[in-house]
């Protein structure tokens, strides 16, 4: 599959288990830079738990010295980590993912191999504690409190004491859903303990990717839920915040359990090795 030496590297999607699954979408999934996705695996004669999902991508446009230019492009930016979800979502809808991050690059099939072999067993061991699980995200956003209306004053009260008045209402209005957003996550707390195997509690999200109108996001978690308990954990945290009108409560998911796959280094590391920007998330979700 590799072409010459110097003209592609070696993209890694994710790792999986070997399994016929797969054999009905393999054919015609491309990923980044379009390239069709292929299965590498060790040997016949040394055959191993777990393979990775990869593709052969262009040297010119992912070798480490222009990549930090081109994750200051935009558009090529949104372009690969949508490709890149797009084939991690596809594989996952089939079979058990390890998701690894984006631009995971190695020089060739053979380092990419040893990289495999090397950490073979620790991506089994993942891979046994995220079967039967996915990933659902769960966001909480104070809602802004209502602009002063000094009309609502006393009709005794001068100007300025019905400015006063409405801002101290709408400051008691904000502190109020405070208390809403602290009274939500306890439930939702409550609710992980019932339902998920294990939770991530990413950094709340601001700027482009939260929209002024819906709020603060002041919680932004991500919960591993087996599969047999996903529609009762969906409901009970729904359900957690139907009596708070102060808070906006979001749930997303099913996704691949990007949020669950830290490891330890490996011997054979990826070229990769400048700092990544968050990219753009797929439809109503952020990789991690």
């Amino acid at each position: 599959m590799n072409g010459p030496a110097t003209a592609t590297l070696t993209y890694v999607y994710a790792v999986t288990p070997p399994t016929p699954a797969l054999d009905d979408v393999l054919p015609t999934l491309t990923g980044v830079a379009g390239s069709r996705v292929a299965l590498l695996a060790p040997a016949p004669d040394d055959t191993g738990p777990v393979v990775f999902a990869i593709s052969d991508v262009p040297r010119a446009d992912f070798e480490e010295a222009v990549l930090p230019a081109r994750f200051e492009d935009l558009r090529w930016l949104e372009e690969t980590a949508r490709a890149h979800h797009r084939v991690i979502e596809t594989l996952a809808a089939r079979t058990t993912v390890l998701p690894l991050r984006m631009a995971t690059l190695y020089q060739d099939h053979t380092r990419a191999m040893r990289a495999l072999q090397s950490q073979s067993q620790e991506f089994a061991t993942q891979l046994a504690r995220l079967a039967a699980h996915t990933e659902y995200g769960v966001k909480i956003y104070v809602r802004p409190a209502t602009a002063p209306d000094t009309g609502a004053a006393a009709p005794s009260a001068g100007p300025g004491k019905a400015y006063l008045q409405a801002r101290r209402a709408q400051r008691d209005a904000h502190e109020d859903h405070y208390r809403q957003a602290r009274t939500a996550a306890d439930r939702i707390a409550e609710i992980a303990l019932r339902y998920a195997a294990d939770h991530v509690a990413h950094p709340p999200q601001s700027g482009p990717l939260t929209a002024a109108s819906v709020g603060e996001n002041v919680v932004n978690a991500a919960f591993l839920v087996p599969d047999a308990e996903a529609d009762a954990f969906r409901r009970a945290v729904q359900a957690a915040a139907e009596d708070l009108p102060g808070i906006l409560l979001e749930t997303t998911g099913p996704w691949a359990p990007y949020s669950f796959t830290a490891l330890p280094p490996t011997p054979e590391a990826p070229i990769l090795d400048v700092p990544l920007p968050e990219p753009p998330p797929g439809p109503g979700h952020e990789p991690r």
